[in-house]
């Protein structure tokens, strides 16, 4: 419950622009986009595979809508079968076995040695009486009677014994196998070979045997006598030595179903799928000729590839909602340096939407090429172009890798068409720097076209293209840059309207001084108006130094006295001879003073002036102290005289722009009251006056800092000194005396206009 509260707690505490409207159509731009994508790339535009049969004519061509690549199962069956019959069966040599055989066979033949070699009787048929009676009693069931009958010991010399225990050891050296009882176990592996694996203390050791090399259990007699021809025994003692040896050798390497199956699962856990491609706008099935098993095989893979899997829906779910969330949440103030408004929000949302299902509805387009980047026909600059005039440069940049990006996830663009995608948007956000006519735009668009130009070369050298590709390719290049600027020459003046965006056009255009509320100003308070023409250049100058919006600067200091077109002669700047306020109580005064800002604010909404420009017209003066009244008040008034009384009623400014104008308006109208003003004198009343809006704490928002101001008081002292210089007091010329006197006195008229100050 606590964990629910907390989270509602730093919900409240979101912006408000987050929470409602702008929210909402972040929203709505987000389900349409998905929607479309989704839809687009789902299984409702599958082909229909009831169209086609193997071996009937195909009534309409297929063409691949995008590239894939997929697994031809056949073709994976046959090479893990080919794999797998690579695979020998896996015996193992069993130690323990062969040792209780050698120990069997050294018992027989110490038996035999007692009983031949014993030096207590040498009648023969002793011994064979005593042989016979050792085999039925130790060995019982080994030796037919028949052998046992006509065995004769003395062929039992210690030569022979010698031979036949060589023999009986290379026999279990060599292994006697048996085989799985049934012979399909071993069908599904190597036919040629198998392995045999032998263990010992320290090491493992794995040899390779053909089958045609080894001996089974019913193939023991041929295993000895192998062996025998390998040694050097007499050929003529063969025979004998077979019925010797035969009952004493079994099995003692035996198959391993554990281990094979080991190596069969790691054989088919390496093999590689045989994969194939389908580029993007291949003729799959062709209209008019015979559908093949293959070509429905690439059928089949076309509908698997389409985007009709959950986990696949939520990737591009998350993907476009990790986009728009980018686009509207994180891109304030951390980019621009504020926050977004409302009207901002709704373009950025829009615009993200509109690009995202643009491209979502022409990847699926067909030229007669397979070079083209689709991103070609979509115009990736205008989008990016529109935020650089009416938000920030920044956040366009921002906009130019983030949207193509979000294209290439949703599989709308592929690397090429988000590469000349990139390029194009990038190339938009910086060409645009410093624009301040409306044929800038159109010169921005050949840039673009240049940019867009030498991106599609480097695209088709890396394709390998041919050079008939060139021209037609860099003709739609060129079309897609220069289109973009003309595109954005229609739109921006809606656009702008709507946004009420203070743009570089918009302030040139406000800062004409034939504009009709500029020749009002000047009719009504002629003033007043000169008096903002004097705030203007400084400001402007100043803004320039200090790497502010210098236009904004100027038009802002223009306007910014608008409010006293209503009462100019309450404002001494309009007043000759009579000062309306010597007759008027100081609170009265006050009121009528601060009123010219909220009447200002009013009128500037009426004409529909940017943001930017109302907010310096109504944080010009802040909250600062109208000390005049104040001060008449406190002699005037008997009670102590509330200060909060005689202050505006405004915000201290909230932007250099804004601080600047402030400073520049009370520079301006301060300076006048100075007496032969000297570039020292107006220095040192510059430096006052910006330290006592320092100390009342009237720059506080306005992120100007000391080294701001140190500048922007050089730029103020270089601009005004220019203009309130002393100037000398020339003397009086009396004209010559003459005989004729109309011409004396328009020497004398020639004389003084020549003597004028400049």
């Amino acid at each position: 419950m606590i964990k629910i509260k907390g989270l509602l707690a730093k919900l409240k505490k979101l912006p408000q622009s987050f929470r409602t409207r702008p929210l909402l159509a972040t929203w709505a731009a987000f389900f349409v986009s998905l929607t479309v994508v989704l839809i687009n790339i789902s299984s409702l535009g599958r082909n229909n595979l009831d169209e086609f049969e193997v071996g009937r004519v195909a009534e309409r061509d297929v063409i691949a809508e995008f590239a894939i690549a997929y697994e031809d199962v056949e073709a994976t069956r046959q090479r893990l079968e080919i794999l797998e019959r690579v695979v020998p069966a896996v015996f193992h040599y069993d130690l323990r076995h062969s040792q209780e055989m050698s120990n069997n066979w050294r018992r027989f033949r110490s038996i035999i040695e007692n009983i031949t070699y014993s030096p207590e009787s040498e009648d023969p048929g002793e011994l064979k009486e005593a042989f016979l009676q050792a085999m039925d009693e130790h060995f019982p069931g080994y030796f037919s009677n028949d052998f046992l009958e006509d065995f004769s010991l003395d062929l039992m010399s210690r030569e022979f014994m010698e031979r036949s225990s060589s023999v009986f050891a290379g026999i279990l050296e060599r292994g006697i196998f048996l085989m799985p009882p049934y012979s399909a176990v071993l069908e599904n592996f190597n036919p040629e070979a198998l392995e045999l694996v032998r263990f010992s203390d320290d090491r493992i050791e794995r040899e390779r045997i053909l089958y045609r090399n080894i001996f089974t259990s019913d193939k023991i007699s041929e295993a000895i006598e192998y062996q025998m021809s390998l040694s050097s025994m007499a050929p003529l003692h063969f025979s004998t030595a077979i019925l010797l040896l035969r009952p004493f050798i079994t099995e003692n390497v035996f198959y391993s179903p554990e281990e094979t199956v080991t190596r069969l699962i790691e054989i088919r856990s390496n093999v590689e799928p045989v994969m194939k491609y389908i580029e993007r706008g291949q003729q799959v099935i062709r209209k008019g000729f015979i559908v093949t098993e293959e070509n429905m095989m690439e059928l089949r893979a076309l509908n698997r590839s389409r985007v009709n899997d959950l986990g696949n829906m939520i990737s591009k779910t998350l993907l476009l909602l990790l986009l728009f969330m980018f686009m509207v949440v994180f891109l304030g103030k951390r980019i621009t340096g504020r926050s977004l408004s409302d009207s901002e929000i709704y373009l950025i949302s829009v615009l993200s939407a509109i690009y995202i299902v643009g491209t979502a509805l022409t990847r699926n387009l067909h030229f007669g090429t397979s070079f083209m980047p689709i991103s070609v026909l979509i115009p990736t600059a205008l989008v990016v172009m529109l935020p650089t005039i009416l938000i920030h440069p920044r956040l366009a940049l921002t906009m130019a890798v983030a949207l193509p990006l979000g294209a290439f996830f949703s599989d709308s663009f592929d690397s090429y068409s988000f590469i000349f995608a990139i390029a194009s948007g990038v190339t938009a956000s910086f060409v645009l720097h410093g624009a301040e006519k409306r044929m800038d735009l159109v010169k921005a668009g050949l840039s673009i076209a240049a940019a867009n130009c030498i991106t599609m070369i480097a695209i088709l050298l890396s394709q390998h293209a041919g050079a008939g590709v060139y021209p037609g390719l860099l003709f739609w290049a060129t079309f897609n840059g220069i289109g973009s600027g003309m595109l954005v020459l229609g739109f921006l003046p809606p656009l702008e309207q709507a946004l009420n965006a203070a743009t570089s056009f918009r302030l040139i255009e406000l800062s004409d001084l034939n504009a009709p509320i500029l020749r009002r100003l000047f009719a009504a308070a002629p003033g007043t108006y000169s008096h903002s023409i004097m705030v203007a250049n400084p400001a402007e100058s100043a803004c320039q130094e200090i790497g502010a919006n210098a236009l904004l600067a100027r038009v802002g200091a223009y306007y910014h006295d608008l409010g006293k077109m209503e009462t100019p002669y309450y404002f001494v700047e309009n007043q000759n001879d009579y000062n309306p306020h010597d007759d008027m109580a100081p609170r009265h005064s006050v009121t009528v003073i601060r009123s010219h800002v909220k009447q200002g604010v009013e009128k500037a909404r009426q004409l529909g002036l940017p943001r930017e420009v109302i907010d310096i017209i109504a944080e010009h003066h802040g909250n600062s102290v109208i000390t005049w009244f104040y001060s008449k008040a406190q002699k005037q008034e008997k009670n102590p005289v509330c200060m909060e009384d005689f202050c505006y009623q405004g915000n201290p400014p909230r932007s250099r722009e804004s601080a600047v104008v402030m400073l520049a308006d009370l520079t301006e109208a301060a300076i006048r009251s100075l007496d032969k003003p000297t570039p020292a004198k107006i220095e040192k009343f510059i430096q006052d006056l910006f330290q006592s809006k320092v100390e009342h704490g009237q720059l506080s928002r306005s992120e100007l800092t000391f080294h701001d101001l140190e500048i922007i008081k050089k730029a103020f002292i270089q601009a005004l000194t220019g203009h309130y210089h002393s100037r000398i007091s020339y003397p009086k010329i009396k004209a010559p005396k003459a005989v004729d006197t109309e011409r004396s006195g328009a020497e004398e008229t020639a004389v003084v206009e020549t003597a004028a100050p400049q």
